[in-house]
């Protein structure tokens, strides 16, 4: 996967006067570039709270509910503004509950960087009060982190954690500061951003004998195609990846991280891969001879049985991530590398084709998904309401420019297949953790990094429960998010799939939900209920129209189940239709 290039941070001129821990650690956020910060205070990160109150103008704190809305928020934000995102929280259960926010921007590649208070040095391993160690806790789900004990080094610290969280393939990063090294006043001499660390290097180093190879593949093969991922966004690599797409003439499918860094309706887009993707990318997946992968990872749900994963094609891989190129799938070429860089060596290097014929073949499938499934989810003849069809309406109105924030479920499958996108950092979802509350608070933190952009957030009545309590921070900062919740009374992946495979025996996925338009009228946020088809659109007009956030709950077919779907141990080319 790629990274976002960043505009080079400032450097903060030394003080005058000895400067607390928590000052400095300011002064390094404003000197980053920083201008947004999602967190919840606490005894241990008092400090720095109470120097942030001489930064108000610098910095814009946002007050969330709860410390996992705050790091979803701060992945929202830097998926949407392709900036590192911010969170602090104090120590013990406000540093475990962002656990799972760095367990999901870790594998969706999210800059982060999380600042932690801790119990003062001297009390550390004593199990004092809100004390836990939060360095061991986060270490396989961050990319770095590191605990400052002494204020002399926060300068230095912060400088790295900012390089090391959007350089390369982003991740996010945990400083864990002890409430002694914030108190603690030491000669500020200044702040340098990190430009280099010793013995890291996050781009791997192109290698044009490889780039050479895959071009020479690419021109000689007949039935070609192009997979690529979120690291064509990550790189800032759309103009690149489309001139290499156009030239080519080989048709391209992607990842749902990957979905919006090609227009949706660009005629060499086929569509969606893995388990709920669209029918031919997935059969073809095994016919095809040469299968380009681009800042992708070749996740289990794209591949499904890896033993009969394309074993016909010769496999091109570009990654700035050398640990994913052939960790899943055996690779023939392996192109190292930022893909801002190497698309156009390849690019420069490949004959101008059409492969009309092989295309042909992806029409002809897509024609069997229409008929089969596609028809019947947007345009239903039944009297129920469908997922698909309020997606559908959805795009008509906001004509694909919107970004659609999802939560994890059937919903998240629906939006994916069939939004529109027209420009990049439009399609906010969590990919490879899945996780369920993700989509209210990364929608509050979209908003706040694209503040000029609609914000819808997706969400299915089972996610919307585990952080609804954000409709507060919601309240409290007046940040205009649509919230569409699409109810279908179930858990309803989890039900399919009880349905399909556990001789629908519904073990617990029968949940039931509040008022939801009466929970949003508590947190004075407007909104309404709408079960008929002759209401939807109207409904979804006033939600993008209101003036401020606004909740619609659509009630949808509860028993609709999602496909196609490769059921779990086939092979991709065993996807189903029905």
């Amino acid at each position: 996967m790629q990274t976002q290039p960043a505009t080079a941070p400032a450097t903060i001129a030394p003080e005058t006067t000895p400067t607390s821990g928590a000052v400095a650690t300011l002064q390094a956020l404003i000197a980053e570039g920083v201008d947004t910060i999602f967190g919840y205070p606490g005894g241990a990160i008092i400090p720095i709270y109470d120097a942030l109150y001489d930064f108000k103008e610098q910095l814009h704190h946002v007050l969330v509910r709860h410390e996992q809305g705050g790091i979803h928020a701060a992945q929202g934000y830097a998926r949407s503004s392709g900036r590192v995102g911010v969170v602090f929280a104090t120590s013990g259960p406000g540093a475990t509950n962002l656990v799972t926010g760095l367990a999901d921007a870790q594998i969706d590649s999210t800059p982060l960087v999380c600042i932690t208070g801790q119990v003062f040095a001297s009390l550390l391993g004593t199990d004092a009060f809100q004390e836990t160690d939060i360095i061991n806790i986060t270490t396989p789900v961050t990319k770095w982190n590191y605990q400052i004990t002494d204020a002399t080094e926060i300068p230095e610290v912060l400088a790295k954690a900012f390089y090391i969280a959007r350089s390369g393939r982003p991740g996010p990063v945990l400083i864990d500061i002890t409430k002694n090294a914030q108190i603690q006043r030491f000669d500020f001499t200044g702040y340098t951003p990190c430009q280099h660390i010793r013995s890291y290097r996050p781009k791997p180093i192109v290698r044009n004998e490889y780039v050479e190879q895959a071009a020479a593949l690419i021109n000689q093969a007949k039935k070609p195609f192009i997979i690529w991922g979120q690291g064509v966004m990550l790189g800032g690599a759309e103009q690149e990846f489309k001139t290499f797409v156009e030239k080519s003439g080989i048709p391209a499918a992607w990842t749902i991280l990957g979905v919006d860094a090609l227009p949706t309706d660009h005629p060499l887009n086929v569509g969606m891969l893995g388990m709920h993707g669209n029918y031919g990318p997935n059969v073809l997946t095994n016919e095809c001879d040469v299968l380009i992968a681009i800042g992708m990872r070749f996740d289990d749900r794209v591949t499904g049985r890896l033993d009969k994963y394309a074993k016909q094609a010769q496999i091109i891989h570009l990654d700035i991530d050398p640990t994913e190129i052939g960790k899943n799938v055996p690779t023939a070429v392996p192109v190292w590398g930022d893909c801002k860089e190497t698309l156009p060596l390849l690019t420069a290097l490949i004959e101008e084709k059409q492969h009309t014929a092989w295309r042909q073949h992806f029409d002809e499938f897509r024609d069997q998904e229409v008929a089969a499934v596609i028809q019947n989810e947007l345009f239903p003849t039944s009297e129920e309401l469908t997922m698909g069809e309020v997606i559908q309406q959805l795009n008509e109105l906001t004509n694909g420019d919107a970004i659609i924030v999802t939560d994890v479920g059937q919903h998240q499958m629906v939006a994916c297949r069939y939004t529109k996108f027209n420009q990049s950092r439009s399609n906010i979802t969590s990919g490879g953790l899945g996780t369920m509350g993700f989509s209210l608070p990364a929608a509050i933190g979209a908003k706040f990094g694209a503040p000029d952009r609609t914000v819808v957030a997706v969400i299915g009545d089972g996610g919307v429960q585990m952080t609804i309590q954000e409709l507060g921070t919601i309240m409290q900062t007046g940040v205009n998010v649509k919230i569409l919740i699409l109810n279908n009374q179930f858990l309803g992946m989890v039900r399919q799939w009880q349905e399909l495979f556990n001789d629908r025996r519904y073990s617990f996925v029968d949940i039931a939900s509040p008022d939801y338009v009466q929970v949003a009228k508590g947190y004075y946020i407007e909104g309404q209920r709408v079960s008929e088809r002759a209401n939807l659109r109207n409904a979804l007009r006033t939600m993008l129209e209101h003036d401020g956030s606004y909740l619609l709950e659509v009630m949808v077919t509860k028993e609709n189940n999602i496909f196609p779907m490769v059921p779990q141990g086939c092979s991709v080319a065993e996807i189903r239709l029905k």
